[in-house]
């Protein structure tokens, strides 16, 4: 599987868990709905996305 289908899967669920948390327990938990989104608009401009460089190095590990 690739890396960016990684972090899409990674950032959809993040997405889906915080709102229903959000929901359920506490509407704080939207704010971290919000950090990821962020995150992902930032990536689109500057091609820099922290999940990509900890995948890169558990990958690169698993193949050593």
């Amino acid at each position: 599987m690739s890396i960016e289908r990684i972090i899409r899967i990674v950032a959809g669920t993040f997405v889906l868990l915080s709102l229903a948390l959000g929901y359920l327990f506490s509407p704080y938990w939207h704010l971290f709905t919000a950090f990821v989104g962020l995150n992902l608009f930032q990536s689109g401009f500057t091609n820099f996305c922290p999940l990509e460089i900890v995948l890169r190095k558990v990958m690169k590990n698993e193949s050593a």
